[in-house]
């Protein structure tokens, strides 16, 4: 193939150099990532980007003839983003004797994993296409040469200059796969979690690879199900039919899982609406008594319990039991008749009216008051309810 510039390129690796770009990991995320920095597409930014590169390598653009060149650098472009390689942990980093000095001049073995000494390859580019001398020599300072190796697994055995062994590892994993996936590869975000695990995500709509636990139903395709009708329940349907027997299942429960999903029924979900989390009282242990049913309200050791309230009225049992109060203390005064012809104060300070103190004849006393006022409770209930922001609680289908 001939570039108008007059530069040939039938040199693979150079053409290579010419249009790759060194993605990182995750290429797919890095494209996204700066094409919004750009404000522009995927596709948009890709197309510039090339143009970008051939034009710095002193490609005049105009001189390229036809589509087909264009397409061909494109495809050149992601196959060489493609054969990125993996790596292991010793990749670039120095390395220390017994006794704390670096290991200048050791010795690094790459072994195939599982066997004793057969010698496996690593390379010196993500292309896997130049072989490191194996072993490899460790410089003065003792470091790794950056290497890239094949998917799977290997052995690595590290000696000092002498040959005394200093460290002896297998099946030390390649981290990043290189054949097709390319600079480590992607990861489905949706195969991180196990069936049935919960997530709580800060959004409420519909999430690919969940469900939302609000007590709707799931089944297959002809179930009819309201959170979701569709073949990728099955896993979380078949998981919930055996984890908690309280959750509804359409019609009855039938002999198994296996067969209520064939029958095309559908399984409630848990209801979480409204409800934080919280963990089973005994967990595989004993119960820890610190949800009881006099107080959570249902026994707190059987999966999918709810329990709690948002708030309570009081009942005369759960008033206090006595009120404390203090008495200001107060005097009482006494009116005494005009018409009465004795009174005087007898023993004890007691007031006698008439002519002796055989009795009395007639007394008022004045009104007083403590000036305590006791009122009655009004009877409304007070909130429970703890500190909380709401977000949406996600099941793994």
């Amino acid at each position: 193939m001939q570039i108008a510039s007059g530069k040939a390129m039938d040199d693979a690796r150079k053409f290579e150099d010419l249009v790759q770009f060194r993605a990182p990991t995750n290429l797919s995320k890095a494209i996204e990532t700066a094409a919004k920095q750009r404000c522009q597409s995927k596709s948009d930014y890709i197309r510039q980007s090339i143009v970008d590169r051939l034009r710095s390598d002193g490609i005049n653009l105009r001189e390229i003839a036809g589509r087909a060149a264009c397409a061909l650098l494109v495809c050149a472009l992601v196959a060489s983003s493609a054969m990125a390689a993996g790596t292991i942990p010793l990749s670039m980093t120095q390395q220390f004797g017994s006794l704390g000095k670096p290991l200048g001049g050791g010795q690094l073995f790459l072994i195939k994993a599982g066997t004793v000494s057969e010698p496996q390859n690593c390379f010196q580019d993500v292309g896997l296409t130049i072989p490191w001398p194996n072993p490899i020599t460790l410089d003065a300072a003792g470091r790794v040469p950056q290497l890239f190796c094949a998917d799977g697994s290997i052995k690595v055995r590290l000696t000092d200059k002498n040959g005394v062994q200093q460290l002896v590892a297998d099946n030390v994993l390649v981290i990043g796969p290189s054949a097709g996936g390319g600079g480590g590869g992607t990861v489905d975000p949706t195969t991180i979690f196990q069936t049935g695990a919960f997530m709580q995500f800060y959004g409420t709509g519909i999430l690919s690879g969940w469900v939302r636990a609000n007590g709707r139903t799931i089944g297959g395709p002809a179930s009819g199900a309201t959170e979701r009708a569709n073949s990728d329940c099955q896993a979380l349907f078949a998981y919930l039919w055996g984890a908690d027997a309280n959750l509804a299942v359409s019609g009855g429960r039938g002999a198994s899982g296996a067969a209520d999903w064939a029958a095309n029924k559908t399984i409630a979900l848990p209801d979480l609406r409204g409800r934080t989390i919280a963990g089973l009282d005994d967990m595989g242990a004993s119960p820890a008594g610190r949800l009881t049913a006099t107080y959570f309200g249902a026994t707190a050791t059987i999966l999918g319990t709810p329990g709690g309230v948002e708030s309570r009225t009081l009942t005369a049992a759960q008033l206090p039991s006595s009120i404390p109060y203090t008495d200001p203390g107060h005097i009482h005064g006494v009116s005494v008749p005009r018409s009465t012809s004795t009174s005087y104060i007898g023993n004890n300070d007691q007031a006698y009216i008439g002519a002796s103190n055989s009795g009395v004849s007639s007394w008022v006393s004045q009104s007083a008051t403590t000036g305590i006022t006791i009122n009655p409770s009004g009877g409304q209930a007070h909130a429970t309810v703890q500190p909380t922001m709401l977000a949406t609680t996600y099941l793994k289908l």
